[in-house]
């Protein structure tokens, strides 16, 4: 079972081929004259309960990412999509130790900016290719933890396996080309890994992590930060580093696949169905609270379909690749 830091790109053509037949035969079996509930606005979204959990909780990681010194100056970036359209985005040119809730965006999955009136950060580009790639992902969090970047600058990955911490919520940690901050082509660089990494080093810049909340993904910096600090000063005793045995790997990977975390070691349909199981819990949450807070009963929101859709989706893409 190799450590791996690259990975195969299954092609998307069946993906697309069943959930289109998946939402045809859905919207076929709905009730003539179902009464659709309005969209909210962007502004109602925006001003949402749901939302202002979401800036709370970003503020609160904010301030632990730059208390660890993991983002410093108006360094890193951190972003929380809400519903299937928007994602809540910090400002650029703002220490995230000092974020307000006036200061988030919210914009949408093109990177035009809603609501909020603070310029939200050029690297959200980074986020949305990864929203767009991951349906699981829902927030996103860009740093520079020291550690982890040092790995960054010299185009090195950290050993493993050694750790079980590591080994279960990150595992492998791939690396991309440098390109310029900011830009489509850097957003493009995590394309060939995020499916089934969620952490990844960014060539001579720092790290990226996905994750289901903000705080999880913000975990995801502290395990892998600290397991680059553990391997330097492992390092630096002058006896080789142990590693895990192989067979104990397997049981770690076994703990990985029940908590429906991505490996690039899994099997690649395996790992391709799980890239897509994506419930109605995982897919938007709350988000059903901020389709239908006008609180009309009897109904049925696009949010609602969709969440349908996508959960269909995925359970037949899972018994499609299962094995003979």
């Amino acid at each position: 079972m190799p450590y791996c830091s690259t990975v195969t790109i299954m092609s998307p053509i069946d993906k697309v081929l069943v959930h289109d037949i998946v939402r045809e035969a859905i919207l076929r079996c709905l009730p003539k004259g179902a009464p659709l509930l309005p969209e909210p606005t962007a502004e109602a979204i925006y001003n949402s309960p749901e939302a202002a959990h979401i800036k709370d909780e970003i503020i609160r990681v904010g301030r632990k990412l730059w208390e660890r010194q993991y983002v410093d100056g108006n360094g890193g970036n951190i972003s929380c999509r809400i519903g299937r359209e928007y994602a809540i985005c910090t400002p650029t040119l703002c220490s995230k130790g000092d974020l307000a809730p006036e200061d988030f965006s919210l914009i949408d999955m093109e990177n035009v900016r809603v609501c909020g009136e603070r310029p939200h950060t050029s690297e959200v580009l980074l986020h949305l290719e990864i929203y767009n790639a991951v349906p699981k992902a829902r927030a996103v969090i860009h740093c520079h933890p020291p550690h982890a970047t040092a790995y960054a600058i010299t185009g090195l990955v950290p050993p493993g396996p050694v750790i079980p911490e590591q080994e279960v919520f990150i595992g492998p940690v791939a690396i991309t080309p440098y390109e310029t901050p900011g830009t489509k082509k850097f957003a493009e660089t995590v394309l060939p890994f995020v499916r089934r990494h969620n952490t990844i080093l960014l060539g001579n810049h720092g790290i990226v992590c996905w994750a289901d909340t903000v705080t999880h993904a913000e975990w995801l910096v502290e395990i892998v930060d600290t397991y680059c600090r553990t391997i330097i000063l492992a390092s630096s005793l002058g006896v080789p580093i142990t590693p895990i045995s192989q067979d104990k790997v397997a049981d770690l990977l076994d703990i990985k696949k029940k908590l429906g975390m991505p490996d690039c070691r899994f099997d690649e349909e395996e790992s391709a169905a799980g890239e897509l199981a994506v419930t109605a819990s995982e897919f938007g949450g709350d988000d059903k609270k901020v389709a239908s807070g006008n609180g009309s009963k009897g109904g049925i929101s696009s949010d609602d379909v969709e969440r349908l859709v996508a959960s269909v989706t995925a359970q037949v893409l899972e018994l499609l690749s299962r094995k003979e």
